[in-house]
């Protein structure tokens, strides 16, 4: 991958990461009108503060990726946030999917940016 691709890439993601993580805490962008089961599962995570987990790996996803510091690591466990956020709009939201294919998809460039870094967990 082109060096200066993925420098640009990485920052994108990283600040992408770091304003939707920030805004689970903060709330300054408005929050679309939901189905009664999107609600339900979003007040579940809420109320057991999942959700402040979620935005603190995010936020550390985030600065890990403009630091390029365990950046790796962070993609490999920021890619079980992509996939429950995929699942979530696809069953229960999927009129609001278009953020959450953002983050997979950028997820997956970067785990193949990263690629390297992995093989000697992906060995027999």
């Amino acid at each position: 991958m082109n060096a200066t691709f993925f420098i640009g890439l990485r920052i994108v993601f990283g600040l992408f990461l770091i304003v939707f993580g920030a805004n689970k805490f903060l709330h300054f962008m408005p929050a679309g009108e939901m189905s009664e089961a999107a609600m339900n599962y979003f007040s579940a995570l809420m109320s057991t503060n999942t959700i402040n987990i979620i935005a603190i790996v995010e936020i550390l996803s985030g600065i890990s990726l403009l630091l390029n510091k365990y950046a790796a690591l962070m993609m490999l466990i920021l890619m079980i946030i992509s996939v429950n956020a995929i699942l979530f709009h696809a069953f229960l939201e999927p009129g609001s999917i278009g953020g959450a294919l953002v983050l997979i998809i950028l997820n997956i460039v970067m785990l193949y940016a990263y690629k390297d870094r992995y093989k000697d967990i992906l060995r027999p």
